[in-house]
């Protein structure tokens, strides 16, 4: 299950938010304080930070607090703002999404739709390092129960495990990393379980010593920077897109196939080509037309949507001649880095699927 941290001190709205937020299966943890609510961040993870702004510098501090913890570097922030108040300084924090007071239900839910989109995402984003170790796992009236270390973040982990493991209440379980003799002990909770016995940890709480070890170790294990980098344009139509990722670093790739209507306007052309974009990542897209902009062309590309309509610069990084292009995004402003992001979420919102077990 996703969870949330919802920092309001407005009754009216925590209350609607809190009910959407369980209807899309998020779990909801309300708190009224802004200082109790950056100990929550240091002590566990969030898919989903909710955040009142109506003292803009504290929720502004509070938002940087939590890009600077370990475990909600990744964490989806939405701002719940005062209508018609200015809300530059916390897009620039990194804001995924802007609610504006009074909350209601029918404006509220839309865009808590697509957040739990990009939830679902960033779950993924932190790059998992395989590993085999054993380790023992305790919880209800067991002990010492055996399993396997199969992967590892720095927010969970998954084991391969014989024993049942329950999906409500922490376990705790404890093992040592190859090359390292300090055992790590911590507790989490369980996020998913196939009936092969592999099991999805979401740590939640995490001591300070084995918190180092953990990070420590994984730092050392990381691809370097040369080995995750993506690999050169393809030259073929079969990799269609701006690049192409090497099969270890698939799981951090931020593409998502659509099907948008889209008018690219090339620089000094008035004339627009009518177009589909056919994925869209947060730093470009593929342009589809039978007619593609050479390599380096600056151009414009507009999109309407039910939702919103996006205006973006951009330039052509690669061209497959009869099938179309590949372009760059050039994002100038947090309010357009913020369109994007909410273009791809509420995209995805309909063709959504749940997630697979790493």
């Amino acid at each position: 299950m996703l969870t949330s941290l919802l920092v309001c001190s407005d009754a009216q709205a925590a209350q609607v938010l809190s009910l959407i937020l369980h209807e899309l299966g998020i779990r909801v943890e309300t708190c009224g304080d802004l200082k109790l609510a950056a100990v929550r961040l240091e002590e566990q993870p969030f898919d989903g930070l909710l955040i009142d702004c109506h003292d803009e510098a504290a929720a502004v501090e509070l938002i940087n607090h939590t890009r600077r913890t370990v475990a909600n570097q990744g964490t989806v922030i939405i701002a719940i703002a005062n209508a018609g108040s200015q809300v530059r300084p916390v897009l620039a924090c990194g804001v995924s999404f802007v609610l504006y007071k009074p909350v209601s239900r029918d404006r509220a839910a839309p865009s808590l739709k697509a957040a739990r989109t990009l939830m679902r995402r960033e779950k993924r984003r932190q790059p998992r390092v395989p590993v085999k170790a054993p380790a023992s796992v305790a919880f209800a009236a067991t002990e010492n129960a055996p399993a396997t270390l199969v992967d590892l973040t720095e927010s969970g982990a998954a084991l391969q495990s014989d024993e049942k493991l329950p999906v409500d209440g922490k376990v705790y379980f404890q093992f040592s990393l190859p090359g390292s003799s300090a055992p790590i002990r911590l507790s989490g909770e369980v996020m998913w379980q196939d009936a092969a016995g592999r099991v999805g940890i979401r740590f939640a709480q995490v001591p300070q010593v084995s918190q180092k070890a953990l990070k420590t170790w994984l730092q050392s294990h990381l691809p370097a920077p040369e080995e995750a980098k993506t690999t050169k344009e393809d030259d073929a139509p079969g990799g269609l897109g701006l690049t192409s990722v090497s099969a270890a670093d698939r799981r951090v790739q931020t593409r998502h196939a659509c099907r948008l209507g889209a008018e690219v306007y090339a620089q000094g052309n008035s004339a627009p080509q009518r177009c589909n974009l056919s994925d869209i990542g947060p730093e470009g897209c593929y342009v589809e037309t039978t007619e593609p902009l050479p390599s380096g062309t600056a151009v414009e590309i507009v999109v309407r949507t039910q939702y919103l309509k996006l205006r973006v610069e951009g330039k052509v990084k690669s061209t497959h001649r009869g099938y179309g292009m590949g372009v760059q995004f050039l994002l100038r402003t947090a309010e357009q880095r913020q369109q994007v992001n909410q273009l791809i979420a509420c995209e995805a919102v309909d063709a959504e699927t749940t997630v697979e077990p790493s």
